[in-house]
C-alpha cells in the first residue's frame, strides 16, 4: 500500500488527482499540504502550510510516491520574479522535501515546449524546474508535458478560456500534439506514475495526453 503526496491539491490538475487517489485502494493514505483546509476524509492527512513555511522537516514528508501539480503564471504571480518563485523554488522545495523523506516515485506537471535554454519564461522555467528535479535522483520520475490545459477552473483565466474553447472546436482536425489535455486525463497519468511509475525518466508528451483522452471517450 501507497502513502502517496500531492503537491497542488486545489488547483484544476491537483484537485482530480486528490479526489481519484482518495478512491485508489491502493493508495493507504494521501498527504496534501495546503493552505486552506479540504473537506475531511479517513485517508487524508492535510497539513496547512505557507508559501513561506513548507515545514521540511515535518514528519508528514515521508512518503512512498510524490506527484507536484502546483504552478501559476506571470500575470497571476504579479512579475516574473513572483512567477518563478512558485513554479521553480516552491515545486523544487516540495521535490527536495519528499526525495529527503525517502520518496522513490516522482511525478511532474510541467509544460510542453519546457526547455532550459527557451528565451520565453514559461517555458525556461519549466524546463529548469525539470532538469533540477532530474538531478534529485528519484527512482522513477515522470515529467509531463502538456498543451492548454482543459477542465474547470476555480478561477478565470479570459484568454485561456478563449484559446480553449477554439481548440475544442477544432480538436477533430488538429494533430495530436496540439490539442488540448483534459485536467482529469493529466491527473490520471500522474496518480499512475507516482503509485507505480517504472525505474528510469519518463517524458508524457502533449500528443500521448491527447490520444489518451481519445481512447477513454471511445
Amino acid at each position: 500500500m501507497t502513502r502517496l503526496l500531492i503537491a497542488g491539491a486545489t488547483g484544476l490538475v491537483g484537485s482530480r488527482a486528490l479526489a481519484s487517489a482518495l478512491l485508489d485502494p491502493r493508495i493507504a493514505q494521501v498527504v496534501a499540504p495546503t493552505r486552506r483546509p479540504l473537506p475531511a476524509h479517513e485517508k487524508l492527512v492535510n497539513p496547512i502550510v505557507s508559501g513561506d513555511d513548507l515545514q521540511p522537516d515535518a514528519a508528514w514528508w515521508s512518503v512512498d510516491g510524490a506527484l507536484c501539480a502546483i504552478g501559476t503564471t506571470r500575470a497571476r504571480a504579479g512579475s516574473a520574479a513572483a512567477f518563478r518563485a512558485v513554479d521553480l523554488d516552491h515545486a523544487l522545495a516540495i521535490a527536495r522535501n519528499v526525495r529527503r523523506g525517502g520518496a522513490g516515485r516522482f511525478a511532474l506537471t510541467s509544460s510542453m515546449g519546457a526547455d532550459s535554454r527557451s528565451p520565453f519564461l514559461y517555458t525556461r522555467t519549466k524546463g529548469e524546474l525539470e532538469a533540477a528535479i532530474t538531478a534529485l535522483g528519484f527512482e522513477s520520475l515522470t515529467i509531463v508535458r502538456p498543451g492548454l490545459l482543459e477542465g474547470q477552473r476555480s478561477e478565470r483565466r479570459a484568454l485561456e478560456a478563449v484559446t480553449g474553447i477554439i481548440l475544442r472546436v477544432a480538436r477533430p482536425v488538429l494533430p495530436l500534439w496540439a490539442r488540448p489535455s483534459p485536467a482529469a486525463t493529466v491527473a490520471a497519468i500522474l496518480v499512475e506514475a507516482a503509485v507505480g511509475g517504472a525505474p528510469g525518466r519518463h517524458i508524457v508528451g502533449s500528443a500521448e495526453i491527447a490520444a489518451k483522452a481519445a481512447r477513454e471517450r471511445i
